[in-house]
């Protein structure tokens, strides 16, 4: 029987999770780079495979959208920092997605939308519109959310004869990240106090609306009807001087940060989300250790530690190519990581 062609790709943005992405379409047999769109004017006609260290592949980097949308592709796999990062709005992603489904390729986007319900009707129907006009489909996903914050709270559920509260932890180590861009403009690290504060208004919008995602999806799929998600945020200045990838974080700046998102049922939290970023978890002793936890309390009582991830991103990257061909494979529409198979790493043993 003969083998399925590859199929066509095209990476959007090479940032910290974009490399990771490329290079597995790169590497990988069952796919096929048709594009790259780069934001950095420096990576401007460069050969996709220079970009992360591989052979040329005859793809050169672009940032013409235009040319992109009019690139024949089986998907597109969509990983730039989301416009509402740094105080752009949401509809500029959905314009983007919309756009991109409209001309006939499917989208896997890390930019949020694992659960685009929670932003209304009318997002709903522009995106479901564009995936009948160009015969696609499109899906959220990543890590968290994309998995440690649904999927595999829900697969635990499956264990469940009562369900009392759901409550899931990230905690992240950021000092080999080099981006200026995500460790100090985003996150706030090595910023005063009073910087921070201005600083992450428009990140605290962003990450309200991604984790709320996640709550209102576990509890949609359990037939839990949420009154509202409350959001929290705190953080931790520097005691000592210390040098991260991104900078030096001086003595009174801020070097770790805490978030919690919690979905309330009558004013009882059903589910909580807690987040926890360190510039450096060797010197940030508050919060929890790097590693993901899940606790289920409820009948039985049920806790799962993810106690290390090496490298969080390529994960994250991992995540969204590996659900490429089933994404191809689905009717059109919006589809959640529940409306697919269970993506795995076929394709990516090594055994040699």
């Amino acid at each position: 029987m003969p083998s399925s062609p590859p199929l066509r790709v095209i990476q959007w943005a090479t940032g910290a999770v974009g490399r990771y992405s490329l290079r597995a379409l790169i590497t990988r047999p069952e796919f096929d780079l048709v594009g790259v769109l780069v934001y950095d004017p420096d990576k401007l006609g460069q050969d996709a495979g220079t970009l992360v260290g591989l052979p040329a592949t005859g793809v050169t980097c672009t940032d013409d959208v235009d040319e992109i949308l009019a690139t024949e592709a089986d998907c597109v796999l969509h990983m730039p920092l989301p416009a509402s990062y740094f105080g752009g709005d949401h509809p500029s992603d959905v314009e983007t997605i919309c756009a991109l489904l409209a001309s006939g390729k499917n989208v896997v986007t890390t930019t949020g939308f694992v659960y685009p319900q929670c932003y209304g009707p009318g997002v709903v129907e522009r995106m479901e519109a564009a995936c009948r006009a160009g015969n696609a489909s499109l899906h959220g996903t990543g890590i968290n959310p994309g998995f440690m914050s649904d999927l595999l709270p829900l697969a635990l559920t499956g264990l469940s004869n009562r369900i009392d509260h759901i409550y899931v932890r990230e905690s992240s180590d950021f000092r080999g990240h080099p981006s200026r861009q995500i460790v100090v403009d985003l996150f706030g690290f090595t910023r005063s106090a009073k910087d921070y504060a201005a600083a992450v208004r428009p990140f605290r919008a962003f990450q309200r609306s991604l984790f709320a995602e996640s709550v209102q999806f576990v509890a949609g799929n359990l037939d839990v009807t949420l009154d509202e998600v409350e959001e929290s945020d705190e953080f931790e200045l520097a005691s000592e001087e210390f040098e991260i990838a991104a900078g030096m974080v001086r003595v009174g700046t801020v070097c770790a940060s805490r978030w919690t998102f919690t979905g309330l049922v009558r004013g009882r939290p059903f589910m909580t989300v807690e987040c926890v970023y360190k510039a450096d978890a060797t010197k940030v002793r508050r919060w929890p250790e790097p590693g993901f936890t899940i606790h289920i309390e409820g009948v039985p009582q049920m806790t799962l530690a993810v106690e290390e991830m090496s490298h969080g991103l390529a994960g994250a990257a991992a995540h969204a190519v590996n659900t490429v061909p089933a994404l191809c494979a689905a009717p059109p529409g919006i589809r959640t990581l529940l409306d697919l198979p269970l993506a795995t790493g076929r394709g990516t043993v090594r055994l040699t």
